[in-house]
């Protein structure tokens, strides 16, 4: 690297650290969203960009989704919910798939052990159908719920095998057979009795729902939860999605007047 280069990387790093800063004392002055949803986009364009196969792709994006986790604890946001396989994902390349069930099971597994975890008692929760998962994520994902189902500082829902319209079918299921087995009444169903039996009836609904990698749309996910979220899009991919990024999300949900349909 020559000394002009140098000194252009230098003064470059600095001014970014210093905006950083300035935007990170500008959210902290205001109550930050409870509960925040994002639906991670990009791996693979990010991966065709950096000239990496898919697999790098996806590995640097569950390294970023640690770094958020980390993020959210900094702001006080206690709910993190992520997109990170949806039932349409199924369709995918066999190897891709097949990539993706070992890093989810990886993950499952580090999380169980994870000293951050316990230490910050973090309860993880997974949403989705996980019968359709293979017999070793089903494990995992029952032995991070069973170790930390008693957690109630932050809680970290994991999307996969979700599909939100199957959410709404398995909720309204569950709740027409304990109308036929006399446990309620039809009269009984409400917004309320309904949210009880979607998979966050631990958690509040989403204040923010953000999507990375430019795509504009919800894609089948939390349909019934995100009813008054505040929305975001960002054109970032989900790997490059900086710690800046994510507190500019946070603050344009913060500018925003939240009206819930008045």
């Amino acid at each position: 690297m020559t000394l002009q280069k140098g000194i252009s990387r230098i003064l470059s790093d600095t001014a970014y650290n210093t905006y950083e800063a300035k935007l990170e004392k500008e959210v902290l002055a205001y109550p930050a969203p409870n509960h925040v949803a994002i639906i991670m986009d990009g791996n693979r364009r990010f991966a065709r960009e950096m000239g990496m196969a898919s697999s790098g792709g996806h590995e640097k994006g569950r390294e970023k989704l640690e770094e958020v986790m980390e993020w959210c604890q900094e702001l006080g946001i206690r709910v993190l919910t992520v997109y990170a396989f949806s039932t349409e994902n199924f369709n995918r390349a066999g190897d891709e798939v097949d990539l993706l069930m070992e890093l989810f099971e990886e993950s499952f597994r580090s999380l169980a052990e994870e000293k951050r975890v316990h230490e910050n008692r973090i309860r993880i929760t997974v949403l989705g159908n996980r019968e359709l998962l293979p017999e070793g994520i089903q494990a995992a994902i029952a032995d991070v719920e069973e170790v930390t189902k008693d957690y109630d500082s932050y809680f970290y829902n994991i999307a996969i095998a979700y599909g939100g319209r199957e959410e709404l079918v398995q909720a309204f299921r569950r709740i027409a057979a304990k109308v036929e087995e006399g446990c309620i009444k039809a009269d009984d169903i409400d917004e309320d009795l309904i949210s009880k039996h979607m998979y966050t009836s631990h958690v509040p609904d989403p204040d923010l729902v953000l999507r990375t990698s430019g795509e504009v749309r919800i894609s089948n996910f939390l349909l019934w939860q995100m009813a008054y979220s505040e929305l975001y899009f960002t054109d970032i991919y989900w790997p490059g999605f900086r710690r800046i990024d994510f507190m500019r999300a946070v603050r344009a949900y913060q500018q925003r007047q939240r009206r819930y349909g008045v």
